[in-house]
């Protein structure tokens, strides 16, 4: 046995062995690529050899969106679980189990501040809570960033990422569809602009209401846009659905969008999208065409 190569050697590398963090690479899920996660959060978690837009959170969402400085607004505490319900598990322990993984005490995270310098409300949902289901916390964080926005004389911009309806609160989580294409007609009436932008995915009942009711609808790169799953249209149809099938590229070709923009272009259009529609550009009248002197009146031939 020699105690020094056993022993003593392993002793003294582990003095001097350095911690390497854990998750220090990512896996592109689309081309399958290793990313350096510190490359990869720099591109806004967008992958560097495929373009595949990745999920981001909320939070990240409002600061890759809004200038320096912006503020969250603390939003209404709604009713935590007024069903009291159960399947495996109990909803509030679900509840509490997002809450501490997100950092966030429902699906949507609510700021304003600036945009290229302009005003603007910005509620983002964060898919990671719950596949970002639409319960009565969600429902009133819509109407309270809408009624912000009214207030501050803001344009109101909408980041969607749902699975659609918390059926764990049943007909309250319903219920907020209506609410909250309510709160959207709110800012429509004082003539602010409601700029929706489609995230992956957005599916069910946001998609069924306020998603669907922007004056400008854009959504990112590959995002899955759509109510029902396609497996279910194709079994209710008995139809094969086309290649590309609610993802956003074919959807902006069929009309339903008014653009695809990728995420490191997003603040910039945005910005530019509100100098649009808040700032008009006004054209200077024509000027006066020249006045054309009238023709010389030919003198009349002398008379012999």
């Amino acid at each position: 046995m020699n105690w020094i190569s056993d022993w003593a050697l392993p002793k003294i590398s582990g003095l001097f062995k350095r911690e390497v963090p854990e998750n220090l690479w990512h896996k592109c899920p689309a081309c399958e690529q290793m990313i350096f996660r510190r490359d990869l959060e720099a591109a806004l978690h967008v992958c560097p050899h495929c373009g595949h837009h990745m999920r981001i959170s909320a939070l990240r969402r409002l600061e890759c969106t809004l200038d320096e400085g912006f503020s969250r607004i603390e939003l209404p505490k709604a009713p935590a679980d007024p069903l009291r319900f159960r399947d495996q598990r109990r909803y509030s322990d679900r509840l509490k189990e997002a809450q501490a993984k997100s950092a966030m005490d429902d699906a949507v995270a609510v700021a304003h501040g600036t945009i290229g310098g302009r005003r603007a409300v910005v509620a983002a949902m964060e898919f990671a809570f719950m596949g970002g289901s639409m319960g009565a916390g969600v429902g009133e964080a819509i109407v309270t960033a809408a009624k912000l926005a009214v207030l501050q004389d803001a344009p109101l911009i909408v980041f969607t990422a749902s699975g659609g309806a918390r059926m764990q609160e049943g007909a309250i989580s319903l219920m907020q569809m209506p609410r909250t294409v309510i709160a959207t007609r709110l800012v429509k009436e004082a003539g602010l602009p409601f700029i929706v932008v489609l995230c992956d995915p957005t599916t069910g009942g946001v998609t069924a209401s306020f998603a669907m009711l922007g004056d400008i609808h854009i959504a990112e790169p590959g995002a899955m846009i759509g109510f029902a799953g396609a497996r279910v249209i194709e079994q209710t149809v008995r139809e094969k659905l086309p290649e590309g099938f609610q993802r956003a590229e074919y959807l902006l070709e069929h009309g339903i969008l008014d653009m695809v923009v990728k995420r490191g272009e997003m603040k910039a259009t945005l910005a530019r999208l509100i100098g649009l529609l808040r700032e008009p550009l006004v054209l200077p009248p024509p000027a006066a065409e020249p006045e054309t002197p009238p023709p010389a009146e030919e003198a009349a031939p002398a008379q012999g």
